[in-house]
């Protein structure tokens, strides 16, 4: 199943500074109303989060979330995940349940 990503800067900058912010253990993510048809969502670990490897994972597990569980989110919305920077001790030993888990509660 195909993703709708976020890619222009100027959509993530107005997305971050006229949304709504959902806070769990391991990201915040910014949900805002659009008026196009579809969901875009966008993915995004800084170096807080670790080296090019841990961002690079923590960017496929969302996108993993996302794509296995798209229905949940709402039409005609925009959503950010961003990594938390507790998440640089935990990447090792981090499973995708415990994302999915986490990730959940959010989306409802």
């Amino acid at each position: 199943m195909q993703i709708n990503k976020i890619k222009k800067n100027k959509d993530f900058a107005f997305i971050y500074n006229n949304s709504k912010k959902v806070y769990t253990r391991y990201a915040i993510i910014f949900i805002k109303e659009n008026n196009k048809k579809e969901q875009r969502f966008g993915f995004v670990a800084s170096k807080k989060t670790g080296k090019a490897v841990q961002r690079n994972r923590i960017k496929r597990l969302f996108r993993e979330f996302v794509k296995l569980n798209k229905s949940k989110f709402k039409e005609s919305s925009d959503y950010i995940f961003v990594g938390k920077s507790n998440l640089k001790e935990n990447i090792k030993s981090l499973k995708y349940k415990d994302i999915e888990k986490d990730m959940l509660k959010a989306v409802k």
